[in-house]
């Protein structure tokens, strides 16, 4: 089971740490309630991930992102952080 991640049903979890895989039940957040913050957050990153994905779709897009590319970095979390960079409020 090394090296697994993802769910199994609606039942099981299995996740990546430094130490090895963890195998947990799904948590249960049916009962959490977001602050207006959090949902905000989240629509943000959603945005940021469709964004991503589109450049990673897009060969033109992709390489100017590769020539960029500081180490040890990837398109896709380079991406993201553009749009958080530009699409959030500083306070």
């Amino acid at each position: 089971m090394e090296g697994l991640t993802g769910k199994v049903g609606e039942l099981l979890l299995f996740k990546q740490y430094s130490y090895g895989t963890v195998i947990t039940k799904i948590p249960d957040r049916s009962k959490v309630i977001l602050s207006e913050k959090q949902v905000n957050s989240n629509k943000t990153f959603r945005k940021a991930v469709a964004y991503a994905k589109q450049i990673l779709k897009d060969p033109k897009k992709c390489a100017v992102y590769q020539h960029n590319l500081p180490a040890g970095k990837t398109i896709y979390h380079t991406a993201i952080a553009e749009y958080f960079a530009h699409h959030t409020m500083k306070p």
